[in-house]
């Protein structure tokens, strides 16, 4: 028997192979779409995934002014935030995170499912999210994928 052929083979910095990753929002859910967008963030659909190495792809997110949210959600579900001083505890909905910018459900939808640590928030610097369909990423010859 060859020992060799049953080394597990880890990703390293050096041997990650990472692509662009294009992922139309139009007329998506949002929970739907940022559980999809974590998986290609962090790297679980490729077969060398490795769960301590940032392993996934850059993914870029267009159209995330046409997110859809089911329900009475856009002003049933709440954020809560605290500012740090006491009676600093600020709730938003998603309607008034919409007002400001769409791109910003996208965004606290997709962190919320990525791990809460440093990979993480390495992962997260590999997210962009566009409210339009364009997006100035064009030179990275991204893959649109289909969710």
């Amino acid at each position: 028997m060859d020992t060799l052929s049953y080394k597990t083979i880890s990703a390293n910095s050096s041997t990650v192979e990472k692509q662009w990753v294009v992922v139309d929002a139009q007329a998506a859910i949002l929970g739907r779409l940022a559980s999809e967008v974590a998986k290609i963030l962090r790297g679980k659909t490729k077969p060398s995934f490795t769960p301590n190495v940032d392993c996934g792809d850059n993914v870029i997110v267009i159209n995330a002014d046409k997110v859809r949210l089911t329900g009475d959600k856009w002003d049933a579900k709440v954020y809560v935030r605290h500012t740090g001083y006491p009676g600093g505890q600020r709730i938003s909905t998603p309607r008034m995170l919409k007002q400001k910018s769409s791109t910003i459900l996208v965004e606290k939808a997709v962190r919320g499912m990525l791990p809460k640590n440093r990979l993480g928030s390495k992962l997260y610097g590999n997210l962009y999210v566009y409210e339009g369909a364009e997006h100035p990423h064009a030179a990275q010859q991204p893959q649109a994928i289909t969710l």
